[in-house]
């Protein structure tokens, strides 16, 4: 059986990293899956880690400093290998940029605008300016780049389950000009034909509902805990609490409950798009 690939540490810090975490685990006579007993984390989790392609929880390297007796190493490089990883991203949003690469599932419903993993670059750009109004156009290249990037995520060939629950408003509000609009929206709709997501549009007049007051995603993992990312439009918030997730969870199924059905939201989507190609006022 060939043993484990070898890790290029002068690739990057993440792989630096993890090839330093692999070289101690296997210095103290450790399987990946017995460096993880007494966490939260799976083998998998650790063995990507290594190889520089998921950053390290600050608990897991806590716990893992403690396990090889490295004097706290791992928990102060942590956030070095975060910032390395980050790339056009804010800092709230670092765990998250990972997170989604290794969900199984994840769940978004986000009121006042198109999902970032879901924009166009039109779209993102637009967004990206109007919250930039002192910065530097090389800035919000940089951002947009990266924004774009994520949505590689669903030609993988086995993407993570998306569900997306969109206001109907999100459909009609004219943010870009009508064939850019247009675009926008195809963009969800194909993605949605293709069956790489799963869209739901909530109608504008559905009244109340349990997420009223503002966006949530929620992703599950096969080796880790669920969580809930929230954010407003210069922080944003990640929640593991199992109790606080469980209210997420329950509150975005009776959303999914009130939304249109994934077939009638996706002929909404495109019937907007069409109107929006025509230069008619979506009704």
């Amino acid at each position: 059986m060939p043993g484990p690939k070898d890790i290029d540490g002068s690739a990057s810090l993440p792989t630096f990293y993890g090839k330093e975490l692999r070289w101690k685990r296997e210095q103290a006579g450790l399987s990946q899956q017995k460096l993880v007993d007494g966490s939260f984390y799976g083998a998998s989790h650790l063995s990507e880690i290594e190889r520089g392609e998921r950053r390290m929880p600050i608990d897991l390297a806590r716990h893992v400093d403690q396990a090889l007796a490295t004097d706290g190493f791992f928990e102060r490089c942590c956030e070095d290998v975060r910032k390395a990883k980050r790339g056009g991203h804010a800092d709230y949003f670092e765990k998250v940029l990972e997170a989604e690469k290794q969900a199984g599932t994840i769940e978004e419903w986000c009121p006042t605008l198109i999902p970032g993993l879901l924009q166009t670059e039109s779209y993102a750009r637009t967004v990206l300016e109007s919250t930039q109004a002192l910065g530097f156009s090389e800035e919000v290249d940089l951002k947009v780049s990266a924004r774009l990037a994520r949505a590689s995520l669903f030609e993988e060939n086995e993407p993570p389950m998306y569900w997306v629950v969109l206001h109907e408003t999100l459909l009609r509000q004219p943010i870009l000009p009508p064939k850019e609009m247009a675009e926008q929206l195809d963009c969800i709709a194909q993605l949605g034909r293709r069956r790489r997501i799963i869209p739901q549009v909530l109608p504008w007049n559905a009244g109340a509902h349990p997420l009223i007051l503002g966006s949530a995603t929620i992703m599950t993992f096969a080796d880790a805990p669920p969580m809930v990312y929230t954010e407003a439009t210069y922080s944003g918030d990640t929640i593991d609490d199992p109790r606080i997730v469980q209210k997420y969870r329950k509150s975005y199924d009776l959303l999914r409950a009130v939304a249109l059905p994934p077939k009638a939201s996706l002929a909404m989507i495109e019937t907007a798009a069409e109107d929006h190609r025509n230069d008619k006022d979506p009704d």
